[in-house]
């Protein structure tokens, strides 16, 4: 890419493509084509056509797409194989059919199957069963993949993939029911310390910025009180010294499955790199593969996630383990020998991540 390169974010509003925003804008790129989903919907056709016929992007990233945590996946099943379908059909084709030079199409690692051996290599891809919790997410991942190997191998088109493993950071989403595990235990752990402390102010102050329904400026504490045990932040009355309530934080599953994070701003550094240094001929004959894994390489288990996180937000209260519900995939945990053989590594550890993710939340 040239630094005067029309460069095209498609979702460069959310946690992803506001990264790769961030990241080219740093690295004096400055021509963006940028559309709020108000202004083009991806999921439209004639739509999407007509803006790569008009405005001919030479750059695409394609960090578009609906996504969430195993609740929202394992809810919103059809809506996550139709939405991300389409968006990713519709962007990909139309760079085809307008000349777009070079497409970075971003996956996620639950590509990968459910008992994938660890770490899991990207030729792990389709060698078994999915898990079931984000399948309709998965399959719409794994259909991208594809799309962007064979318009190579079909039309010669310079589309490549790459798979990030679990991302945070930045735009993050702290929707109490649709987020991932990282914002959700962020969450909750910062209100039930609110609530410990006895802080209405500064619970108020959280709701009014990520709404939960019936907890609007007319809702009571008490009934507050009862919309958050629904989702996991359960208070009692306390005898303690200025702790009016005993705060327990309910988390599903049993805790003891792992999970690899990345700070999303490292992630956006690989793409640029990628976009920047590594071609489709590359990728798909050289190395023989048909995507790149994006991560750490290291992995903990939720439970020590929570810990992690219950030690930064300062929360005083328990942690419940509800072991009715789902774990998710056993183990996630990328191979990243490819990446690093490419001359890139990850920069920002882990606990020094979710602090600054703290601390700009509290702001």
């Amino acid at each position: 890419m040239e630094k005067k390169s029309k460069i095209y974010i498609a979702g460069h509003m959310g946690m992803v493509g506001s990264a790769i925003y961030r990241s080219l804008k740093d690295a004096g790129f400055g021509n963006f084509l940028l559309r709020p989903r108000g202004e083009l919907d991806l999921g439209r056709q004639q739509d999407v056509e007509a803006f790569f016929q008009r405005e001919r992007p030479e750059y695409v990233f394609l960090a578009a797409a609906r996504v969430g945590g195993i609740v929202a996946n394992n809810t919103y099943r059809a809506d996550f194989i139709y939405e991300n379908l389409m968006i990713q059909n519709n962007v990909i084709h139309a760079a085809w059919k307008y000349g777009v030079k070079k497409l970075l199409f971003l996956g996620s690692s639950c590509i990968y199957p459910r008992e994938a051996e660890q770490p899991m290599k990207e030729e792990a891809l389709l060698t078994g069963r999915l898990e079931y919790t984000n399948e309709p997410y998965a399959i719409a991942k794994i259909a991208g993949i594809k799309m962007c190997e064979n318009y190579f191998r079909q039309y010669g088109s310079d589309f490549i993939s790459v798979m990030p493993t679990n991302l945070f950071g930045p735009n993050d989403n702290y929707d109490l029911e649709k987020s991932h595990v990282l914002p959700a235990l962020i969450r909750k752990m910062h209100l039930g310390r609110c609530l410990e402390e006895n802080n209405w102010d500064a619970v108020r102050s959280d709701l009014r910025k990520n709404p939960v329904e019936g907890t609007g400026p007319a809702a009571g504490n008490n009934e507050i009180l009862g919309i958050l045990a629904k989702y996991g932040i359960v208070s009692q009355a306390s005898s303690a010294p200025g702790r009016p309530y005993h705060v327990a934080v309910k988390l599903w599953g049993t805790g003891r499955v792992y999970r690899e994070l990345l700070h999303v701003d490292d992630m956006a550094g690989a793409c640029v790199y990628i976009m920047n240094n590594v071609d489709a001929g590359t990728l798909y004959n050289t190395l023989g593969q048909t995507h790149i894994n994006i991560g750490t390489g290291k992995d903990l288990t939720i439970r020590e996630l929570a810990g992690m996180v219950k030690n930064i937000t300062g929360f005083g209260g328990d942690l419940q383990w509800d072991v009715s519900k789902p774990d998710g995939t056993p183990r996630k945990q990328l191979d990243v020998e490819l990446l690093h053989s490419l001359s890139w590594r990850h920069s920002i550890d882990l606990e020094t991540g979710i602090r600054s993710v703290y601390e700009a939340y509290v702001k």
